[in-house]
């Protein structure tokens, strides 16, 4: 069967938020004939097996932490409240499916064509599209949008194919008793922390001596620390060297720790070391558009590529933001600049503010205190801190309560707010309105001139000292 042959203005490959996005806006606003092309679900890593189911498993664990904490409220409950993973799953996985079907009726609303399938580059214009049912597409466009995100890293170990990912924690059907998550990043630690909180046993293998090495070292700190109280099994300078399959499901893991060797039987493996470019099927090379050692599509600020008709964002270029809302942002001003006769439009790619929902959550915006310190020199540098304990902890003893830490990285005779930082309840909401302020260049001073609501925690920030 000869290929349909489709002509376009905007052909975007990759149906994630970032690429939906930017297809709806050059179509639905300025009118571009515009095709996206997704071999999966709609709505990508985010919606699919990222943020939102994993917000949702989130919002369960910190339930599960807030009946923990009743007792010391005064509530007695006579029986055991189990946890029915199950149902759970069951139902998150229809509200996912749901939204999936909103992303199909929104692309609708804004005439986006939309191609179930496999995308491969024939050449730079050229893109052959392998359907469902077998058949193929040939879409000729104009520009071309490489939007198709990426997949996490599975490591080079005999047995390594008995673990899971990320993906295949959202594909569990029953609750795992024990696991053993490898890695220091922040799916690491969500996923560590939400089995935890849901009551499996939980064993966390990171290579050195703290978590979230990207973050502030006070949040790297205070994050294991409280890990370790709550009751993880955090493994420091670990390495895994084999994995063996026990049946029945069980699994026994090889290892070595700052304790020496070692080996364990788990229920489930989660590997989460890292994630690479969604590219393996695309043909890429035949465009010549360049990528780097990692092999993240290199981009400037305006998401171009070295061809000049070829774009990329989200997790596929190097801009180093692996965020929902950073492919959206970019994907809607790539659409203003190459549609909508913007063109100066852009992302600032400065101050984005990002939140690890641990368990306590943490909040970052701007520079780290190291990167501060290498910007702007030790002397232009002022540090503010603030660690206390919340007020939801009042009622509980000693040993119960979570912490608070804050802090706001200064620098010049202005005090410029360059960086913040924090942890503890509700610091996913904290941070969204502190981010405005940041963004605008807000300074200590306009910290010092805003009111404190008081009793929050939030207080601590225009109250320091």
């Amino acid at each position: 069967m000869a290929p349909v042959n489709k002509e376009c203005d905007y052909l975007v490959i990759g149906g994630g938020s970032g690429g939906l996005a930017s297809a709806r806006r050059a179509s639905g606003m300025y009118g571009a004939k515009a095709i996206a092309v997704e071999n999966k679900r709609l709505g990508g890593t985010c919606v699919n097996v990222g943020c939102v189911p994993k917000k949702i498993t989130w919002n369960a664990a910190n339930i599960a932490e807030t009946l923990k904490d009743a007792k010391a409220y005064g509530f007695d409950f006579k029986q055991g409240l189990p946890f029915d993973w199950t149902t759970f799953t069951q139902k998150r996985d229809a509200y996912i499916r749901r939204l999936n079907g909103i992303y199909e009726k929104n692309l609708k609303n804004d005439k986006v064509e939309y191609l179930h399938g496999t995308a491969t580059f024939v050449d730079p214009h050229t893109v052959k599209v392998a359907l469902d049912d077998g058949s193929e597409v040939s879409v000729n466009a104009k520009k071309i949008l490489v939007a198709v995100g990426g997949h996490p890293n599975v490591p080079d170990i005999p047995g390594a194919e008995l673990g899971i990912t990320s993906d295949g924690f959202f594909e569990l059907q029953t609750q795992p008793k024990k696991v053993a998550v490898v890695g220091a990043g922040y799916i690491a630690v969500e996923m560590a922390g939400m089995f935890h909180a849901l009551g499996t046993e939980t064993h966390l293998f990171i290579r050195h001596d703290t978590f979230l090495r990207t973050f502030d070292p006070m949040i790297q700190e205070k994050v294991v620390a409280e890990y370790e109280r709550q009751g993880l099994h955090i493994h420091k300078q670990s390495s895994q060297s084999k994995v063996e399959d026990l049946g029945n499901g069980k699994k026994k893991l090889h290892y070595k720790d700052s304790n020496g060797e070692g080996s364990m039987e788990i229920d489930t493996l989660l590997w989460a070391i890292g994630r690479a470019p969604e590219l393996e099927k695309l043909n890429l090379g035949i465009t010549k558009v360049a990528q780097n050692d990692k092999g993240h599509i290199k981009t400037d600020e305006y998401q171009n590529t070295n061809v000049d008709h070829i774009y990329a964002l989200g997790d596929v270029c190097d801009r180093g933001y692996e965020l929902t809302p950073v492919a959206i942002a970019a994907g809607r001003k790539l659409s203003d600049r190459l549609f909508g006769g913007q063109s100066d439009a852009h992302l600032d790619y400065s101050n984005i503010p990002s939140v690890v929902f641990a368990h306590p959550e943490v909040g970052s915006i701007g520079l780290t205190e190291p990167e501060a310190r290498e910007k702007f020199g030790d002397d232009s540098i002022k540090i503010y801190s603030s660690s206390f304990t919340a007020m939801y902890y009042s009622m509980m003893e000693q040993d119960e309560k979570g912490p608070t830490s804050y802090k706001l990285i200064c620098t010049g005779k202005e005090e410029k707010v360059v960086g913040m930082h924090i942890l503890g309840v509700g610091s996913a909401e904290i941070l969204q309105g502190f981010g405005v302020a940041i963004k605008m260049g807000a300074t200590k001073a306009d910290f010092d001139r805003c009111v404190a609501i008081h009793p929050t925690s939030a207080e601590e920030l225009v109250t320091m000292k």
